[in-house]
């Protein structure tokens, strides 16, 4: 379930926020990446992905946000879990004076790049980077970086 924009907001102002990222593969090595038009990370270039609803069986989520980030429906099996990751924002969707942090969980997808259907309402252009351009990119935000540059686990801690 979706919350009203007040209630979300004491939400993120007040507990860490549990999300699924997308790290795709196509067939040629490269790796999928949208441009952000909302905060936190607007205008970088970030890997898909989303949260989880209260009450969402993380299996449901992993469907519900292939199609809305990727245009597909996927069962949770079509990834490979890539380890639980921490995001830190100095901002919020709000834009108002709090910050974001999420705890993620990375799956790895290999995925024909055609049979993606990539919606443009969380991101307004896509590309497709070999790991060695996303790193030295410096408009891919590090936290997208990150899944390039570290193994998998818990960075930071």
């Amino acid at each position: 379930m979706f919350l009203r924009p007040e209630d979300f907001a004491t939400v993120v102002r007040s507990t860490p926020l549990i999300s699924i990222d997308l790290i795709v593969e196509n067939a040629q090595g490269e790796y999928l990446l949208g441009k952000r038009t909302n905060r936190p990370a607007q205008g970088y270039w970030f890997v898909p992905g989303g949260r989880v609803l209260k009450d969402e069986p993380l299996a449901v989520a992993f469907e519900r946000l292939t199609l809305a980030e990727l245009g597909v429906r996927l069962p949770m099996s079509a990834g490979e879990f890539y380890g639980v990751w921490q995001h830190f924002y100095d901002d919020n969707f709000s834009g108002s004076d709090f910050t974001t942090h999420y705890i993620v969980l990375g799956f790895r997808l290999r995925l024909s790049q055609e049979t993606l259907l990539l919606p443009q309402d969380q991101h307004d252009d896509y590309r497709w980077l070999t790991p060695e351009v996303l790193v030295a990119d410096p408009l891919v935000h590090d936290n997208s970086r990150a899944y390039f540059l570290q193994a998998p686990g818990v960075p930071g801690l």
